[in-house]
């Protein structure tokens, strides 16, 4: 790959973050006019109050905490978010532990038992500031009644390699947790409940966003079953058994309606709409006709990859001489693991793309994850172009093997370190998460 295309696919990278750093979001969101704090128009009377308390979880939550101290300063008595590990950020009010992604681990449950007591603690002159993003799903985890922190690893493992999506994912999540599908919000009650969210959604539905701990649940016990049933899970055997007792009625459902509702307000501060329009604005500056095609590509990586690479070919058809064009895409796939590689999503999704546009000169493409991993590896994606099939296949390698077996972590390693390149894009944690982002770039 050029270096004038690596230069501008990891610049336009750069400015998609930047507009969605989860401290400026809060910043953007929330302000602070002598007693009163005004949030999205709504007005939060701090004398009302005795005391303000944080918590959350996330990727982006150590970020949104940082903005918060900012802004509130004392005023904060106390808070603990659960954060990713290698994602904390120094802070001074609110206490942080490293839990596990995404597989969940006891750091996550040990923490999210403790957020629990703070909720049950709060009353009417509380309020409690509630901080979400990406990666709270994991990370916010507390088995409901009957239920161990094994069986939940489990779920997570499987439900991780079947290919479901993030919708179908947390709807099994939801309904085997005792904070998730609106419970931290009837934990809370008769507690004022605000929750600032860093979407990393298609469609930013609150019930989905970190399995909606203060949001209504739009889904069901029987929602959740089907989930198991169609992707023919192997599931615990205490996880079905709990799904059953729910379809029957025998356990409550997660929150459909109540009072808790009228006292929480759930608010998004960044999406991934806000990084592709910076990533536009960016492209153009460095010249490019940028063009925004989707900001909500699902399905199977690969399928996905395909689909966009028809699109590039057809608008490369139609690209003249000395014309650069931007393409943007943003969402999440799902990978549906049958081999024993290494690999997340956008590396498979890159490998895929490079298949489907191998020997086609003058485009080049990232695929990326906007919290700076893919998965539990070390890269946020990877950079290709027509010429990275060619590449490998001269270096010896077979890249449809590597497809085939779920390796395309293997296989972007092997590629640099045979050809000395730098197709594995690596970011460091960002701090923020509103899913993965694709820039494309033709002529």
């Amino acid at each position: 790959m050029s270096p004038g295309s690596e230069s501008a696919l990891s610049d336009i990278f750069a400015a998609a973050i930047r507009a969605v750093d989860p401290c400026e979001a809060v910043l953007r969101s929330l302000r602070i006019d002598g007693k009163r704090m005004i949030v999205a128009g709504a007005v939060y009377d701090l004398d009302s109050f005795e005391r303000i308390v944080v918590v959350g979880a996330g990727k982006a939550s150590s970020r949104m905490a940082f903005a918060l101290e900012n802004v509130l300063g004392s005023r904060i008595a106390e808070g603990l978010i659960l954060v990713k590990e290698g994602h904390a950020e120094k802070l001074d009010f609110i206490e942080q532990i490293e839990a596990a992604h995404p597989i969940p681990n006891e750091a996550g449950e040990n923490g999210a038992r403790r957020i629990l007591a703070m909720a049950d603690a709060a009353d009417e002159k509380t309020l409690l500031i509630c901080l979400f993003s990406g990666g709270a799903s994991a990370l916010f985890a507390a088995p409901a009644e009957g239920l161990t922190l094994e069986d939940k690893r489990q779920a997570t493992s499987l439900l991780l390699q079947c290919g479901a999506s993030i919708d179908e994912m947390n709807a099994v999540r939801k309904h085997l947790s005792c904070v998730k599908g609106g419970k931290l919000a009837q934990q809370a009650y008769p507690a004022q409940v605000l929750t600032l969210i860093v979407s990393d959604v298609v469609g930013n539905r609150l019930d989905v966003i970190a399995s909606g701990p203060t949001a209504r649940d739009e889904t069901t016990f029987l929602d959740a079953w089907h989930v198991v049933r169609n992707y023919a899970l192997n599931m615990p055997s205490r996880i079905m058994h709990h799904l059953e007792l729910g379809m029957q009625g025998k356990i409550a459902e997660t929150l459909k309606n109540g009072p808790c509702l009228d006292l929480t307000r759930n608010v998004i501060i960044a999406d991934i709409g806000l990084a592709l329009s910076a990533a536009q604005e960016c492209a153009k500056r460095l010249g490019f006709d940028a063009e925004i095609v989707c900001d909500d590509l699902r399905g199977e990586a690969r399928h996905a990859a395909r689909f966009l690479a028809g699109i590039a070919r057809s608008k490369m058809a139609r690209t003249g001489p000395g014309s650069k064009r931007c393409l943007l895409c943003g969402g999440e796939t799902t990978v549906t693991v049958r081999g024993s590689g290494r690999g997340g999503r956008n590396q498979e999704f890159a490998l895929a793309f490079a298949l489907d546009t191998q020997g086609l000169e003058g485009i080049a493409m990232l695929c990326a994850g906007t919290d700076g991993g893919d998965g539990a590896l070390d890269a946020a994606g990877a950079m290709v172009d027509g010429n990275t099939v060619s590449l490998a296949r001269r270096l010896g390698m077979n890249p449809e093997h590597y497809l085939d077996s779920n390796d395309s972590y293997g296989f972007f390693s092997r590629l640099d370190l045979l050809s000395a390149g730098k197709s594995h894009f690596r970011t460091g944690p960002t701090g923020t998460n509103v899913m993965d982002l694709q820039i494309m770039l033709l002529g």
